[in-house]
């Protein structure tokens, strides 16, 4: 049973559409008034004295076709499992709660806690080097024992999808923030994992359906990310970017922020290097330096721990495990002449490995061990 009406939850719905008011102001009118309905029931000159509103913000108030668009959007919310989420609301992330500037209502479609006990966001550039998706799966490899643990990021390209991806895979809940209403997902080459991380995680927006989508939007998006978790990992990103304005407002939010160092003159480096010149962020070159900052110990059961896999390897299969143990990369024919397989043995002993998560394919027919 809800703690409050329907009528309230639709008129909390209104206050999303009124035109030229935000959290900060809205937070001031609920504050004042008590709750939604009284605020859109108030008079126009008792809104005025409200500070950050004015004449033409009260009037957007008093729109009569306020309640008839959060109608609209109740509708499609019950009709897509979509689920609304005030900031008194007991679900609401708690530690984005506590942000000056958080959303007064969020749209959730998913089945992870946005309270979970460990809560990081990865983030990065959209246009990654193999260093950075070496950097963020190896964090994410380090970290998949960890226990009530969600990844937070964008579901942009880059580094955003491959902590989304790499998370499913290691079965870590997920969780994407966009720039839209529900009724979308951008990019739309994203709309398969979107859905795989609404099973495994969830995708959450402070935006109403309908929403166009715009540049300055997206530094609102950033700043739920990073509202919303213990520390914000910045794998790579040019010296201006999303990413850093994400690890920006972290700081800015009293949480921890971490980034991979890169060499100087990389211009996908040059951003986390910044972050580490001005100590903003920690130095980090794997999952134990982030624990180690983070103090986050106790382990979950890993139902496919490495060493009960190995197991039940086959002789070919412990042979090339062997083999590739405390190696970067090794190249298949190398793990061919070592190992005294055949190519094609090779080849499909690894697509095996590789399909069981013990293998890692990577450029230029290198392989390593996960």
């Amino acid at each position: 049973m809800l703690p409050f009406t329907e009528e309230e939850l639709l008129c909390r719905l209104a206050l999303c559409f009124i035109e030229g008011v935000g959290p900060k102001t809205t937070r001031a009118l609920l504050s004042h008034f008590g709750d939604a309905q009284s605020v859109l029931a108030a008079p126009l000159k008792s809104l005025t004295v409200v500070p950050g509103m004015g004449e033409p913000k009260a009037k957007a108030c008093k729109d009569a076709g306020l309640k008839e668009r959060a109608a609209q959007e109740l509708r499609y919310m019950g009709q897509h499992g979509i689920q609304p989420l005030f900031i008194t609301d007991k679900e609401y992330p708690e530690r984005l709660r506590y942000c000056d500037d958080a959303p007064m209502m969020l749209f959730y479609r998913g089945n992870a806690s946005l309270n979970a006990k460990k809560m990081l966001a990865i983030v990065g550039t959209r246009k990654n080097t193999d260093y950075g998706t070496r950097a963020t799966e190896h964090l994410l490899e380090g970290l998949r024992q960890q226990e009530d643990l969600i990844i937070v990021s964008g579901l942009a390209f880059g580094i955003d999808a491959i902590a989304h991806r790499k998370s499913l895979q290691l079965g870590i809940p997920t969780i994407g923030v966009v720039a839209h209403g529900q009724d979308m997902i951008y990019p739309t080459n994203h709309k398969s994992l979107a859905q795989d991380m609404m099973q495994q995680g969830g995708v959450l927006t402070e935006f109403v359906t309908g929403t166009k989508l715009h540049p300055s939007l997206f530094p609102l998006r950033n700043r739920i990310v990073a509202g919303l978790c213990d520390a914000t990992v910045v794998v790579e990103s040019d010296e201006k970017g999303g990413a850093m304005i994400t690890g920006y407002l972290a700081a800015s939010y009293n949480r921890e922020v971490a980034a991979f160092p890169g060499r100087a003159f990389d211009a996908k480096a040059a951003g986390p290097n910044k972050l580490i010149r001005k100590q903003i962020a920690s130095l980090i070159t794997d999952a134990q330096d982030l624990l180690s900052l983070m103090n986050w110990t106790g382990a979950r059961p890993n139902k496919r721990d490495q060493q009960e896999l190995f197991k039940t390897l086959t002789e070919e299969e412990q042979r090339i495990a062997e083999t590739l143990k405390d190696q970067e990369g090794m190249h298949a024919d190398e793990l061919m002449l070592r190992t005294g397989l055949s190519t094609a043995q090779i080849g499909a002993l690894l697509l095996q490995m590789e399909m069981s998560g013990l293998v890692k394919a990577l450029p230029g027919k290198m392989f390593r061990l996960v």
